[in-house]
């Protein structure tokens, strides 16, 4: 019978190893490869066939999203008008195990005419591919990790890895910030995290939950319901962009918990004095800490010249893919 962990241990132990020793033999072609990428003034174009052409795929989405415009070409859809993305400026880096593709070297002389920069990744030093390249990143592996030493394997994890650190050299290099990544991933959780600001899902204007504080607990707890925020802002009558306290629905419970007599009490005996606020030009993920570390689920939100602006709530950021 199978022993499946030993046998996944032996792939992942080959394909380790493999990566170790590829990052010992990084040279000079790697530096000129970074430096052909970083000063490209084009696009970088990725292109391989079969196993090489996914992990091509993955090298161009990983090169767009760290700030190297690139797309990957199909060899096949090449030869029937996609060579025409290829312009004079761009970066052309092709992936092949064999360095023998015969999709991929058709088109090498349309390439070199056009005077693109070559780069190569491939596990054959001595290949028509390799030859024919400007700059070559050896992706040579001892064995692939399939007990047949047959199917890509290895190979494919070490032209990944080679892919990878290309990208993330660049990416340094090129000064490329939390921020800039974030505007390549607007629909993910990180790009929310470092776009969205607290005035994008700040509740404001009539939908502001805001009382007095002469105001009746029981036209408070109105309020409350009628805006569905759990909590109404305590505003001063004469300056009503003024904060005074806040007055949640866990305040009520408690309240109620302490046989309290409610009918005459008036919000301003029993609000919150000096609430925790935040900023409305500030991340909203910073609002998630301050929510965390103190245990509550609303926060007023004021301007930067203290002027009250907005409230917010836990179930807000939840809603905006924040949390």
């Amino acid at each position: 019978m199978t022993d499946f962990i030993k046998s996944g241990k032996q792939v992942l132990d080959i394909e380790a190893q493999a990566i170790n020793n590829i990052a010992s033999r990084l040279n000079d072609d790697y530096v000129r490869a970074c430096e052909a990428v970083l000063n490209c003034t084009g696009r970088v174009i990725v292109i391989g066939i079969g196993k090489s052409g996914h992990i091509a795929r993955k090298i161009a989405a990983t090169l767009a999203s760290t700030g190297s415009p690139a797309f990957f070409v199909h060899p096949a859809e090449a030869s029937h008008g996609d060579l025409g993305m290829i312009t004079k400026n761009d970066l052309v880096i092709m992936i092949s195990k064999s360095g023998e593709t015969s999709e991929i070297i058709p088109f090498i002389p349309m390439l070199k005419r056009l005077g693109n920069t070559l780069i190569s990744i491939t596990s054959n030093l001595n290949s028509t591919i390799v030859n024919a390249c400007d700059i070559n990143l050896d992706a040579t592996v001892e064995r692939e990790a399939c007990a047949l030493n047959l199917a890509p394997t290895s190979s494919s994890t070490a032209a990944l890895a080679l892919g990878d650190a290309l990208a993330v050299s660049v990416l340094e290099a090129r000064g490329f910030t939390a921020n800039d990544f974030a505007r390549s991933h607007p629909g993910g959780k990180l790009g929310k995290q470092l776009l969205i600001k607290v005035s994008d899902v700040m509740h404001q204007g009539e939908a502001l939950p805001k009382v007095f504080p002469h105001t009746k607990l029981t036209e408070a707890i109105l309020e409350i319901s009628n805006k569905r925020l759990g909590m109404t802002t305590v505003i001063d009558p004469n300056d009503q962009n003024k904060l005074l306290g806040l007055f949640t629905d866990g305040d009520l419970r408690r309240i109620f918990s302490q046989g309290t007599n409610l009918e005459n009490l008036t919000i301003e005996e029993i609000m919150i004095h000096n609430p925790k606020t935040i900023f409305a030009d500030i991340l909203a993920n910073e609002s998630v800490l301050l929510m965390q570390e103190h245990k509550i689920n609303s926060l007023p939100v004021l301007d930067r010249n203290n002027n009250l602006v907005g409230a917010l709530n836990i179930h807000d950021l939840f809603k905006a893919g924040v949390v």
